[in-house]
């Protein structure tokens, strides 16, 4: 089981994340009375899924020996609220892969990243249990 705490700070709606070993910083924008100054939960869920589809891109490249240079991807989503106040989400992924590869090498990676982790794991089941008390 992966384990994240997080600590909201005072400020706006700062946030220390941590996994135990690293920690980052999430906010709201501005917008939403933030101080802008981290991620917002939207984006650090995006980052999540761009970081596992180009981890899967070089991963599988190395399997096959192939040498590839940096790869990068853009991730854009637009979320639709429904009558029933569910969300539904669309994410629309770019990826470039820098290298001497083939476009059909290049088709084969692109394939891949949509089984990395993360991406199978959003399209899943969920259970997401109700907030208890830390305290308790």
């Amino acid at each position: 089981m992966e384990t994240i705490k997080i600590k909201n700070l005072p400020e706006g709606y700062q946030s220390i994340i941590t996994n135990g070993k690293h920690t980052i910083v999430g906010d709201e924008p501005i917008s939403s009375k933030g101080t802008d100054l981290g991620l917002a939960p939207p984006e650090l869920l995006l980052a999540g899924l761009a970081m596992c589809k180009v981890a899967t891109v070089r991963y599988i490249a190395r399997k096959k020996g192939w040498e590839i240079g940096e790869v990068s991807a853009s991730l854009d989503q637009k979320v639709k609220r429904h009558a029933n106040q569910k969300l539904s989400t669309n994410v629309k992924v770019a990826i470039h892969i820098e290298g001497d590869i083939s476009e059909e090498q290049k088709e084969l990676l692109l394939k891949e990243s949509d089984n990395c982790y993360v991406h199978r794991m959003i399209e899943g089941d969920w259970d997401i249990e109700s907030a208890i008390d830390l305290e308790k």
